[in-house]
């Protein structure tokens, strides 16, 4: 396959919807940007449609059953702070970095998730210190290019505030245009999470999330300009993605406490000793893993009488369904939750709970905003826009598939995966 740019940038602003689309369009640099891009405004995650899981079907056009990252976090039963799959040796199979670096493609990466550990060689790996011993930047430091960090640290570091927003996205961005500046990557991935913070503490529609589209506005506008002046801009592709868009919720279910009650997880002083059943949350959705085949029409039962009292549950899928949609096949049922309600994994407390003002990342008044909800429920997509070297002008995509777009980047640098459940979408790409 021919190579069709020299220079691939795919810009994650975490969180954008396809409902922000009017918006950001009628913004000064996404409106410019627009004038000389094909989208797809409509976009179909992924099952659960998690940052994760999202990302890691990105770089692969696999569904998060193929890829092997079918959630955030790990199940690690009693683990206050369970470990992300931020390494790379949780993606089973080729990644789009993987195969540019052995086309002699140099790489960034800067906090795109499950990078961590990969041959990436600039990369700030997404990847937090979760143990009481560890050092953020030592973690990070170990995780990804040590002298890359090091020097990003030295000169960036100032601008970071912990995992706080949108001083961390402040941390990336300044970073991410020293690398343009000073490095020559072919393939360039950078991941913001500044929308999505924003969503899950204030609210989709909050004045902090509005503000937070423009800070991305901004964003983008100074990502052309570094690219303008190193002199590439004619030789470069600038890929702007969401992964998932989000709702708003105000309640919260806390199945592993009815399965405690009900006798299926064995609890002393709050920690599991054992368990027949178990929920492991994916927020909008819910894993079940029960280790008795013979159970599960049991517990099934359970959550049936659970939503004809509380009205809380859209549909309970079996494995098969599951992995249909393209989770987990190792779940024995996966269980959507109603729009309004999210899942936890909490032992104590009550099943139902009506979440107060300012508690659990809520504020004033609000309801706060999550996802990892079934991929088609309605005003539930996300949005995919390419624009420049290889790419046609003007091509209005009604809808895609997150996973059609690894392979459509893969094409742009002139490659294709060996297996991927996605397609090329060639209404992107100009092929002449």
């Amino acid at each position: 396959m021919e190579r069709l740019t020299k220079y691939l940038y795919v810009v994650s602003f975490d969180g954008l919807s396809t409902l922000d689309f009017d918006y950001i369009s009628n913004l000064p640099n996404f409106k410019e940007y627009l004038q000389n891009a094909s989208y797809a405004k409509a976009v179909y995650s992924v099952y659960p449609s998690l940052t994760y899981p999202a990302h890691a079907t990105i770089v692969t056009g696999k569904y998060p059953k193929n890829h092997g990252v079918i959630n955030n976090t790990l199940l690690q039963v009693n683990r206050k702070s369970p470990d992300w799959y931020w390494q790379r040796k949780y993606v089973r199979g080729e990644t789009l970095y993987d195969l540019a670096i052995d086309k002699g493609i140099k790489v960034a990466a800067l906090l795109w998730p499950v990078t961590a550990k990969s041959r990436i060689q600039y990369n700030l790996p997404e990847i937090f210190a979760n143990r009481p011993w560890q050092n953020q930047i030592l973690v990070s430091l170990l995780n990804g290019s040590p002298l890359y960090q090091f020097l990003l640290n030295k000169k960036f570091g100032h601008l970071r505030k912990g995992l706080k927003q949108p001083n961390l996205d402040d941390f990336t961005h300044a970073s991410l245009l020293n690398t343009i500046e000073e490095k020559d990557a072919g393939l360039t991935l950078v991941h913001y999470t500044d929308l999505d913070t924003m969503r899950h503490h204030h609210g989709f529609n909050s004045n902090e999330a509005k503000a937070a589209l423009e800070r991305l506005d901004k964003r983008l506008g100074d990502i052309i300009n570094a690219i303008k002046n190193k002199g590439i801009y004619e030789k470069s592709t600038l890929v702007v993605l969401g992964d998932h868009s989000s709702l708003d919720e105000d309640k919260i279910i806390n199945l592993n406490i009815l399965l405690k009650e009900k006798g299926y997880i064995k609890v002393k002083n709050k920690k599991i000793l054992d368990y027949k059943a178990i929920v492991k949350s994916c927020d909008g959705s819910t894993y079940v893993y029960i280790k008795e085949e013979n159970q599960i029409k049991e517990v099934k039962k359970i959550l049936q009488e659970l939503n004809e009292k509380e009205k809380c549950i859209d549909n309970i899928y079996s494995t098969e369904e599951a992995i249909k949609l393209g989770a987990d096949p190792k779940c024995s049922l996966m269980v959507e939750a109603k729009k309004g309600f999210y899942f936890l994994d909490e032992l104590e407390g009550t099943v139902i709970k009506q979440i107060q003002p300012g508690e659990a990342g809520h504020v004033r008044d609000v309801t706060a905003s999550t996802h990892g909800y079934c991929p088609f429920k309605e005003n539930y997509t996300t949005v995919f826009m390419a624009a420049g070297k290889g790419v046609n002008k003007g091509n209005i995509i009604k809808k895609m598939n997150l996973v059609d777009e690894g392979p459509t980047l893969a094409a742009l640098l002139g490659f294709k995966f060996k297996q991927c459940d996605g397609e090329v979408l060639k209404e992107f790409l100009n092929l002449n």
